[in-house]
């Protein structure tokens, strides 16, 4: 059965992979973007080796190197404000010669799941009968763990990945079992301190400034600009996905030019490409690929295991929807790319490293 369930997540990866080096040639013949066809595809081919490489390998012991991931990658987003490639007004790469661009936070992703597992599975093993100050402390160690990288990727800044990395946590804390009132009060406060924040945002804007700075009044600006469906971005991306029909333009023959057409936009891309009957397989492929791993994570493994899926799953879930919905205006412009599709090398390597960890992760059996 489990062999049965990995073979209906490699699949859709394979699927991915012909869409995704289909649809960014596309993009090169219109946009004159030199080799992202060809880093995409050695991108690939390095992630399916990392995961036929992996294969039958007990990967739960990499849960023993989690804390210097952790570090490590902490330190690499802290030495990217200062060394860091500004691009649009943000620092969120590292330039390597001759490689490309290298992003620490996609990878700090897959080492937040890994950490917060191991943290859990501990804290499962030494607390048997749990009361509500053990929950309280659990839930303020993973913030905790949660909030040094969130403040390191906020000020490159990247508010899109921020949102990520808490709701990995808050995932894997609803696995865990934690207290129902927890996330109640928290619901609360943080409706509380939102609703205050925007009030001071909207009725008293140039005080706003002069305390957070033009920079974040212009993030906070881009996330509510979709509201009204207004910029380029997505009035163009609306107008090609409109104007598809039921098959497309076809290849090459994206009718309007999509600003990040390659990362952020390339859903839009290939419905222009594939009109309606290309979308929906596109969609149908991405909902097997996740109800594979739902029922995959509802399997017989291990706790640790599940830790590892279910944080994975929060984290494509998400990107999927919010690269979807704000494509089609549904939901605001954060800059998330689409999970095997977009064009990108340290989003694709984390997401298969990923995938990787779930396909051949062994039970560790304790006698």
């Amino acid at each position: 059965m489990k062999n049965k369930i990995k073979s209906m997540i490699v699949i859709p990866l394979i699927m991915f992979f012909i869409m995704s080096i289909t649809t960014i040639y596309s993009i090169s013949l219109t946009n004159n973007i030199n080799n992202i066809v060809t880093k995409q595809f050695v991108w690939y081919l390095i992630g399916f080796f990392i995961i036929i490489l992996t294969t039958k390998k007990k990967l739960y012991k990499i849960l023993d190197y989690s804390v210097p991931l952790y570090v490590f990658f902490n330190i690499l987003l802290f030495l990217l404000l200062i060394f860091g490639t500004e691009v649009n007004g943000s620092k969120c790469w590292f330039t390597i010669p001759k490689i490309g661009s290298f992003q620490p936070s996609e990878f700090m992703k897959i080492v937040l799941i890994l950490i917060n597992a191991k943290t859990l599975s501990a804290y499962e093993k030494k607390i048997s009968n749990r009361t509500f100050k053990d929950d309280m402390k659990v839930f303020f160690i993973i913030m905790g763990i949660t909030l040094i990288p969130s403040i390191l990727t906020f000020l490159e800044p990247d508010t899109g990945m921020v949102i990520i990395y808490f709701l990995i946590s808050f995932a894997m804390l609803f696995i865990y079992g934690i207290r129902k009132s927890i996330f109640i009060i928290l619901i609360v406060l943080a409706s509380v301190l939102i609703g205050g924040f925007l009030y001071f945002y909207f009725n008293y804007q140039d005080n706003f400034i002069n305390i957070f700075g033009t920079s974040f009044f212009y993030r906070i600006d881009r996330l509510l600009d979709w509201s009204n469906k207004s910029g380029m971005q997505l009035t163009n991306a609306l107008a090609s996905i409109k104007a598809a029909g039921l098959f497309g333009f076809g290849i090459g023959n994206t009718p309007i030019y999509i600003p990040e057409s390659h990362t952020d936009f390339i859903f839009s891309v290939y419905s222009s490409n594939f009109g309606l009957i290309g979308t929906v397989i596109l969609i149908t492929t991405i909902l097997l690929f996740d109800i594979n791993l739902l029922v995959y994570a509802t399997s017989p493994i291990d706790k640790k295991h599940k830790y590892i899926i279910i944080g994975f799953i929060t984290m494509i879930l998400y990107q999927q929807i919010q690269n979807i919905g704000m494509n089609i205006g549904l939901l605001p412009i954060t800059g998330i790319t689409l999970p095997f599709i977009s064009y990108g090398g340290s989003s694709l390597l984390s997401y298969m490293i990923g995938i990787a960890l779930i396909l051949n992760y062994e039970k560790d059996y304790v006698k």
